[in-house]
């Protein structure tokens, strides 16, 4: 099985949060509580309501641990970055009753989403196969989710490009408007934070020939055409990693691709990617 790089320590503390904001306080279930006896235990099964690949099925299977204290047995029927038909059971959960449905709509909330990013990033990555481009994500991401989303477009096929504005330095049009100029820009990332890789936006041919004649290894050339992007591949030739950004789709995806760029950056990764529908059904007593 592949490791896809969850990080379990966000996946608590997002667990919690948002069972928090569902549970209130104290912390309750008014329905459940009324309606199912302390004691009793069934099984459920996760099942895809549509055709897709799958994503956060460890999280859901926290969030069932959270609300069991423990006591639910989750266990995956697939793998995650599977593709799953309508229908198909994705795990399946036994455990006290209460637990499984206080979890349901927290689990399906959280895997959903998930499922939906991985879907869409599918399939950008189908149809950059065959060429040296990979899709990347960005920072339009859904606040306080980032690391499940990105977690979830590395499921999909895609690359992440930076986490934050902490690990990576990108000079864009207003940090180059406010040093004075790409070089002036460039020159004072690099003293300030010496070890920290730098990435230059640029809009013209001239503004790429200029960041990578100040140092710059990589490039997001910015709403491009594709024509633009070819005499751009050939000037820097190899110089420097190329990003093709700014309103890129699916039916344009081969023609940006062929012009030999390394990435396709593709907010709408997580910012516009629907959810997967996934379900939780209980089996029958």
């Amino acid at each position: 099985m592949i490791d896809f790089g969850l990080d379990f320590a966000e996946v608590q503390r997002i667990v919690l949060t948002a069972l928090a904001e569902d549970l209130g306080t104290p912390p309750r279930d008014v329905t459940s509580e009324s309606t199912i006896p302390a004691e009793q235990v069934d099984t459920a099964e996760l099942v895809a309501r549509a055709d897709g690949v799958v994503a956060g099925l460890p999280v859901a299977a926290e969030v069932f641990a959270v609300t069991s204290q423990g006591h639910a047995e989750f266990r995956q029927i697939v793998g995650e970055g599977d593709r799953v038909e309508r229908g198909e059971v994705l795990a399946v959960v036994t455990g006290p009753t209460r637990a499984l449905l206080t979890a349901e709509r927290t689990a399906l909330n959280l895997i959903s989403r998930m499922s939906g990013v991985a879907t869409h990033t599918r399939k950008w990555a189908d149809e950059l196969a065959g060429s040296k481009a990979t899709v990347l994500d960005t920072r339009k991401t859904t606040p306080g989710l980032r690391s499940l989303e990105k977690y979830a477009v590395r499921v999909g096929g895609g690359t992440n490009k930076r986490m934050g504005l902490y690990d990576v330095a990108m000079i864009k049009d207003n940090h180059k408007l406010a040093a004075g100029s790409i070089t002036a820009a460039y020159r004072l990332v690099r003293e300030t934070f010496p070890d920290v890789d730098v990435q230059v936006e640029v809009t013209t041919l001239a503004e790429a020939q200029e960041a990578v004649a100040a140092g710059a290894g990589f490039l997001l050339c910015d709403n491009m055409t594709p024509e633009l992007l070819t005499e751009v591949v050939a000037a820097i030739a190899g110089r420097a990693e190329l990003e093709a950004t700014g309103n890129l789709t699916l039916a344009t995806a081969a023609a940006y691709a062929a012009t030999g760029v390394d990435y396709l950056s593709v907010g709408g990764l997580t910012h516009s990617s629907p959810i997967l529908d996934i379900a939780l059904d209980l089996r029958p007593r």
